[in-house]
């Protein structure tokens, strides 16, 4: 069961339609404002459904009294040409809603299904996968979400929520262990440190950081790093992350995979609304 913070979902549609209509729909001005309209959304093509809290909000904002019954829930992997909702409602703010309403349901079941697409090559593997913060600016909320849809998790959802030392940060503090000691005390209970090498991962166990994210490590550094670790540090492995590097992760003792392709490169869902009667 998914619940979305309804409040975030209106915050963004509401965005989304003022960028959409502006001073309102000059075409829509050739519908009788009082025409009632039915329409079918069909998915034409497999995916995960993502997003219908936001599809609601898109046609509820403007047609308050619309009727949008859903024939799927939420995560469903839906097949090719069904119909997963149907739509009773007033047809001229249905015509102005639908762009909006379908670009959020399109981007977010693309991330859905890729991440669920990801997540079967660690089927049988304890490693969790992850997204990053390489998000559409504005729409990370949006994003994150899908990736819990299909069956990822979260890694942050910005600086303020989660420690992550950084090279900049180490050359800033001047090493590992010194940027490490300085968040300690600030009383940060979980600290993760990047590390680009095998020196450094090795000075990541002795400040005691709790996960040591290994940036772009060739194959043999990473086997050779995960018997280094041996327990006594989380590992994530990042950096060019695709479906072919997660066959090759899956049977590493990997604690996490993050992977900013989930939300950075999105292939969206194809659905059409299919209008069916005008009275």
């Amino acid at each position: 069961m998914f619940n979305p913070d309804l409040t975030k979902v209106n915050s963004s549609v509401n965005n989304a339609l003022e960028e959409d209509i502006g001073l309102g729909d000059v075409t829509g001005e050739l519908i009788d404002p009082f025409k009632f309209q039915t329409a079918e959304l069909i998915c034409r093509e497999e995916s995960i459904l993502c997003g219908s809290s936001w599809f609601d909000a898109a046609f509820k904002i403007l047609d308050p009294n619309i009727e949008i019954i859903w024939n799927q829930k939420e995560g469903s992997l839906i097949k090719k040409d069904t119909v997963i909702a149907n739509l009773n409602g007033n047809a001229k703010c249905m015509v102005a809603s639908e762009r909006t309403g379908l670009n959020f349901l399109q981007m977010m079941s693309g991330i859905a299904y890729k991440t669920y697409s990801y997540q079967q090559e660690l089927l049988d593997s304890e490693t969790v996968l992850l997204d990053t913060r390489k998000t559409i600016p504005g729409l990370r909320y949006e994003q994150k979400y899908s990736v819990l849809v299909g069956g990822g998790q979260n890694h942050r959802m910005g600086l303020y929520d989660a420690a992550l030392i950084k090279e900049n940060h180490i050359a800033s503090a001047g090493s590992i262990s010194a940027a490490v000691e300085s968040l300690r005390r600030n009383n940060l209970k979980t600290i993760e440190v990047e590390v680009e090498n095998l020196d450094q991962l090795k000075e990541a166990i002795e400040s005691k950081a709790n996960i040591a994210m290994l940036d772009n490590f060739n194959d043999v550094d990473l086997a050779e790093a995960t018997k280094i670790s041996n327990g006594k540090i989380k590992l994530e492995v990042s950096g060019n992350i695709n479906r072919v590097e997660l066959k090759k992760l899956k049977n590493l003792k990997i604690d996490y995979i993050s992977s900013g392709d989930l939300t950075k490169n999105i292939s969206a869902t194809d659905y059409s609304l299919i209008f069916k009667t005008l009275d």
